[in-house]
């Protein structure tokens, strides 16, 4: 690998981290490294789920307090998630990289005018109640969500968040728990399929993940003296120049 790449994939991964702590959206940063740095969409798209999952992690086990109280409750959703995720990731493996590359410019805009959108699609808080499976519509909601995780991922976050403010109880810390713990079942399926699969890029996940771990640990410093809107903003140019960027190479 070309040393400029290198250092290229450390830094994404560094932002990657750094923006994710602050705002969210660092997948779009890892994900158009390494498009940019040479490897076929669905390569970097796998890869790119790899690099995420240490921060799924870790922000599951920031809200274990949280969880430890309903995660029984949760099954029901763990479940719907992981077979949505196998799902998303079987149909991802089903396609080539021309047909992949072809679906990614909508895809980003449609990540990117829902990352955009994230302030206004935080549930309301619901302090007197706790959070639960819900309803049918509620498991429908999640399963589609999870397919898309396990499909592309950018932006799931906030889909996750938006549609488990619509379907389950629980105030707004209780339901990004529910959240972050769906998306380590999400990302943890993707990747057996992706890794079964043989696409993951691996020097370039193990270059990245280190960049991402101390980025995470910068975030605290950067949220303190960076406005999270300025971050918002540059995770959604980067999302747009990504978008713009398929659309001129298709």
């Amino acid at each position: 690998m070309p040393i400029l790449d290198a250092v290229l994939l450390f830094l994404a991964g560094f932002l990657s981290g750094a923006v994710n702590a602050v705002a969210g959206g660092g997948t779009f940063i890892t994900f158009g490294a390494m498009t940019l740095a040479g490897l076929p969409p669905i390569v970097a798209n796998a890869t790119s789920s790899v690099t995420q999952f240490p921060g799924y992690i870790t922000s599951t086990l920031a809200y274990w307090h949280d969880i430890k109280h309903f995660w029984r409750g949760a099954l029901l959703l763990s479940l719907i998630s992981a077979l949505g995720a196998l799902s998303g990731a079987l149909i991802l493996l089903g396609l080539d990289n021309p047909s992949f590359r072809a679906l990614v410019p909508w895809l980003l805009l449609a990540a990117t005018a829902l990352f955009a959108a994230g302030p206004w699609l935080k549930p309301a808080p619901k302090p007197e109640h706790e959070a639960a499976v819900g309803s049918l519509i509620g498991s429908l909601a999640q399963f589609a969500t999870a397919v898309y995780g396990g499909f592309f991922g950018a932006g799931m976050g906030v889909m996750m968040l938006a549609t488990l403010g619509l379907t389950q109880s629980g105030d707004y810390h209780r339901l990004n728990a529910l959240k972050n713990m769906l998306a380590v079942v999400i990302a943890a399926v993707a990747i057996l399929v992706f890794v079964s699969g043989g696409v993951i890029a691996w020097l370039q996940a193990i270059i990245m993940i280190p960049g991402g771990a101390l980025g995470g640990y910068a975030g605290v410093w950067i949220a303190r003296r960076v406005p999270q809107n300025a971050v918002r903003g540059f995770v959604i140019a980067v999302g747009l120049f990504l978008a713009f960027y398929y659309f001129d190479k298709g």
